[in-house]
């Protein structure tokens, strides 16, 4: 009898208090709360965990020792568990080999169906190239019309130069008298060719000459075999007199004018003929190229049988720039080469040597030289150059061409054992496409092979939605061999096309790099696959999935998780979007508070349950009795930072006012375009021209103007703020150092002569070396999984015992360590500057977080809050542009309230505050919006609307402004048209609507 319940007794994990509760099965179960309340305790470290590793315990131990062990949860007893499944926010992959294709199995489906109908061409003259035996050439020659004359010749020579006499007197002597050189007939027992040895040539000897009948069968497959032997294994098939739409499929073919002479039975008369060429191997007849075998790997850019020889598969090559070697052509030419700046000395001397023979001045601008003079000194000199030097021996000279710096550069890159040159003239390079194969991966033969006249990598640069409808009439220009070949392999390419659709990636193209994608996307690509898996009866556990989504793309993800649920499936969302909590079936609102605070069931039940309930911080904004309120007035722009002409990936040459002083949210569906600009252009363009940071290439723009209101740029992102465990927010945001400079300052610290570094646990001294400061020691368990064990010296403290003599207020350093953010901010009340960088912590809604929590276990929201907050801590003087990405993930709607006030403070100090955001109640908050779009990938790239939020929700072509509208309590759309087209230009009333605002 199968249960109706999840049922969970005693869960333990991390803050939760011996927590019980009832998930209801094949039903939409969302976990939410504050952030740090217990959902993901409850939902992945207890449910999902427990469930996978059931699973994983019914195998045997020899499969057990190849997967991955996970540790039995702090939980009583989890009854009704079916086999579980994490959806989480990870990136699909860091491999720049990984592409969108390739993590979602695509490109395996076309590999497999161009390997098997794809057609081969040469990759230089784009014929159709093929291998045939001697049989299938003879089916073929007597598919012609009865009749047909033809010619059986054997290829001996192709365009080589010779005179060939004794290849002439061979032929005679082995029988053979008919030739045609270069087009020509001859009869060699009558009149010998008379060659110029210093021309290419071509000779065919005709091995014999037929009329293609049932009864020829015989004799022209003598005469087939025969010439293959002769021409090894090529032969080529002469039609002086072809038939009307002679075909002889499957050989590279050309047409020739008519021959000078005509024989005595008048064969060659006609003024045109046919010349069609067979090979038993792979190979362009006509080119001479061998062509290898078409097998799966021929289209895997990730084995050398298919990958771009010149970039190795990878797409790009690092080449050094000629925009980095010379960053200020104003300079003269002597300073110019700013890779050669470091040792002078050595370089001038070759420097004035080239200068005086082109006759230049050193003191010149290097713009100011003639172009020609300019790409030597660069690529090298196109004459001999006479070098003279001195010496401590003397006077030295020699005669040779100057190299020029980039070629100077390059081989000294491939050539020193130096790490510190390579990494100097690293610096001076830049990732470039590979002009090889144009960013494809391919080898140029399999770039060649085609199915339905498109070849894989015209594939791979569809967008999702275009190769679904590319491969939607795909039989059309298939025959019916290929047809039939290719049936199961299209039913799934097309079925994972629609369900990456179904998500909202139709945007998204196929040779994307998988490093790329947010963790939005990575998490619905493995949605859709989830879905064309097609399992029923399986508990899906998901984090977020609504993150980084726009709201028209998240009533899609929402069709999508009730057609898994429909499907006999159990779904448990980790998630604070507020749509999402009013289609589910149960909600399980955990609280009431985060950490300590936290870890409890706040109510279980249905939506009208949830808002009900007194004690729920969510029903009330399900309800509406709390809420984000809109400001009473927009901020006024001191200025603008503006971006001219924006071309990266999909944005089409737009311009972008960002207004200085004020808060602006940058907008749209997913694929507009957003962190293309942001990322991009955006912070690389100045992170290169006022950072002077050489190590990021900008994306491709006109100009960014109006640096001068800005004094610095700081982009607060997602990444991990420590790759170990040993880093975490207290030594992130420096608050550590102080908390040890007053252990280090208490009564027992200074008579045993402990300085500030005893308390650190990174350095020896203080720290226990057994554990060698982590607290904890792995256990390798073989086939189970590797167990992290409390060190039995330390105890988990991290600490030596003499270390942890020293207290302060009754507490050791691990004590404090073991604090949360807000049990730390009321401890230190006494030390105003401990308690100010505390206090920016809860201010941005991590008053729960543990200070020693490794800062591996952290989400990327919760990584970026942290950066917030030390960017907070800093004595700024206004002036400054920051720039993040989605600064609300993971956030409970009372918690981005608390975010909104710190965005807002940083603007009210004088700061510019610029964000990618898609939660509708911080755009709201925004003094300005730019909105991208229309749609995503080749769709979008254009500036829909800009202005304030009243203006952009008057737009009708924003997705933006229509979802905001309901948002705003002032918004009218009634009124003169104008006020209801699209918004263009920032200031422009007309099309804004601005004149009603």
């Amino acid at each position: 009898m199968t249960r109706e319940h999840i049922e969970v007794r005693g869960a333990e994990e991390h803050n939760l208090k011996d927590v019980d509760v009832t998930i209801p099965r094949e039903e939409l179960t969302v976990v939410t709360g504050l952030s740090g309340s217990g959902k993901s305790s409850l939902a992945f470290e207890t449910v999902y965990a427990e469930g996978q590793r059931r699973y994983i315990e019914s195998l045997s131990a020899y499969a057990r020792n190849f997967l991955g062990q996970m540790d039995k949860p702090q939980v009583e007893n989890v009854e009704g568990l079916s086999p579980a499944i994490s959806i989480d926010q990870k990136n699909a992959a860091n491999n720049p080999r990984s592409t969108v294709g390739t993590v979602t199995e695509l490109h395996d489906y076309l590999r497999l169906l161009y390997a098997r109908v794809g057609t081969p061409h040469c990759p230089e003259c784009g014929r159709e190239v093929g291998e045939q035996s001697a049989q299938n050439m003879v089916s073929r020659i007597l598919d012609l019309p009865a009749g047909t004359r033809a010619k059986v010749a054997a290829p001996v020579v192709r365009d080589q130069k010779g005179a060939f006499e004794d290849l002439f007197d061979d032929l005679v002597s082995e029988g053979y008298a008919r030739v045609e050189v270069d087009g020509e007939r001859f009869d060699l027992t009558m009149d010998r060719p008379d060659l110029d040895e210093n021309y290419d040539h071509t000779i065919d000897v005709v091995v014999d000459r037929v009329k293609v009948s049932e009864e020829a069968r015989s004799r022209i497959t003598d005469s087939v075999e025969t010439a293959l032997e002769k021409g090894e294994g090529v032969l080529k098939v002469i039609l002086p007199d072809p038939p009307e739409d002679a075909e002889l499929g499957g050989a590279s073919a050309r047409s020739t004018g008519d021959l000078a002479d005509a024989d005595e039975d008048g064969e060659d008369v006609a003024e045109d003929r046919l010349v069609v060429e067979f090979s038993e191997d792979l190979a362009c007849t006509h080119c001479g190229i061998d062509i290898s075998e078409i097998e799966t790997r021929s289209f895997s850019f990730n084995s050398p049988h298919g990958a771009c020889p010149e970039c190795e598969g990878i797409g790009s090559t690092k080449e050094v720039s000629e925009d980095l070697v010379i960053q200020d052509p104003e300079k003269p030419l002597k300073n110019v080469f700013e890779p050669w700046s470091y040792n002078r000395t050595y370089y001038s001397r070759q420097l004035d040597n080239v200068a005086e023979h082109f006759g230049v001045d050193l003191d010149t601008p290097f713009e100011d030289l003639d172009e020609s003079i300019q790409r030597q000194f660069l690529y090298g000199t196109d004459d001999l150059v006479h070098f003279e030097w001195t010496t401590k021996n003397g006077t030295r000279e020699k005669t040779e061409r100057f190299e020029g710096v980039i070629n100077n550069l390059e081989r000294r890159h491939v050539e020193t054992d130096s790490d510190r040159a390579r990494e100097h003239i690293e610096e001076y390079m830049a990732v470039t496409t590979c002009p090889a194969c144009e960013g494809t991966r391919l080898k140029a033969e399999s770039r060649a092979v085609l199915v339905a006249d498109t070849s894989i990598t015209e594939i791979n640069r569809m967008s999702i939605g275009d190769a679904l409808d590319h491969f939607e009439g795909m039989e059309a220009g298939l025959d019916e061999r290929d047809t039939k070949i290719a049936e199961e392999i299209l039913k799934e390419i097309r079925a994972r096309l629609g369900f990456m659709c179904e998500v909202g990636l139709e945007y998204l193209t196929l040779d994307r790099e998988a490093s790329t994608l947010s963790g939005g996307e990575s998490q619905r690509i493995r949605l859709a696959t989830q879905i064309g898996s097609g399992l029923v009866g399986v508990l899906y556990v998901l984090d977020e999935p609504s993150i980084g989504l726009h709201q028209r793309d998240n009533d899609r993800l929402l069709n999508t998780l009730e057609e898994l649920r429909d499907l006999g499936n159990t779904l448990l969302v980790v998630e604070h979007d507020m749509e999402t909590m009013r289609r589910a079936d149960n909600i399980i609102d955990m609280g009431p508070g985060p950490g300590k605070q936290g870890g409890e069931v706040v109510v279980n039940g249905s939506v009208e349950d949830v808002k009900e309930c007194e004690d729920s911080i969510t029903g009330d904004y399900l309800a509406g009795d709390r809420f984000i309120d809109v400001p009473g007035e927009r901020r006024d722009p001191d200025g603008h930072v503006t971006i001219r002409g924006a071309r990266q990936h999909n944005l089409d040459d737009v311009d972008v006012d960002l207004p200085v002083g004020c808060f602006t949210a940058i907008t749209g569906v997913s694929g507009s375009g957003k962190s293309t600009l942001m990322h991009d252009v955006l912070y690389k363009g100045l992170a290169r021209r006022m950072n002077d940071n050489t190590s990021v290439d900008p994306g491709d723009h006109d100009d960014i103007e109006g640096l001068d209101r800005i004094e610095t740029v700081r982009l607060i992102d997602q990444s991990p703020i420590g790759r170990t465990p040993r880093s975490n927010p207290a030594t992130y945001t420096n608050v550590f150092d102080h908390i040890r400079e007053l252990f280090a300052d208490t009564k027992l610290a200074k008579q045993r002569g402990y300085e500030k570094g005893r308390f650190s646990f990174n350095v020896k001294g203080g720290r226990c070396e057994e554990c060698g400061g982590q607290g904890t020691v792995k256990i390798d368990m073989n086939f189970l999984s590797d167990v992290q064990v409390p060190c039995e010296e330390c105890g988990g403290a991290r600490y030596n015992d003499e270390t942890l003599d020293v207290t302060y207020k009754g507490e050791t350093i691990a004590d404090v360590l073991e604090m949360s953010v807000a049990e730390a901010y009321d401890f230190f009340e006494s030390h105003p500057q401990i308690r100010r960088r505390l206090k920016l912590l809860k201010d941005v809604g991590l008053g729960y977080m543990r200070l020693g929590q490794p800062s591996t276990t952290l989400s990327g929201g919760e990584a970026q809050r942290v950066k917030l907050a030390e960017e907070l801590g800093k004595k700024d003087s206004g002036e400054t542009l920051y720039l993040l990405d989605e600064p609300t993930t993971g956030l409970h709607p009372e918690d981005e309230r608390r975010l909104i006030d710190v965005l807002h403070r940083l603007t009210d100090d004088g700061n510019t505050v610029v964000v990618i955001e898609h939660e509708l109640d911080l755009v709201k908050n925004a003094d300005h919006i730019v909105d991208l779009g229309p749609e995503g990938g080749e769709n979008g790239g254009e500036v829909v609307a800009t202005g304030t939020p009243e203006q952009v929700a008057r737009t009708e072509a924003s997705h933006t402004g229509r979802y905001l509208r309901d948002l705003l309590p002032a918004v009218d759309l009634e009124g003169p048209r104008s006020d209801r087209e699209p918004a263009v230009a920032e200031g422009d009333a007309e099309a804004t609507g601005a004149g009603d605002d």
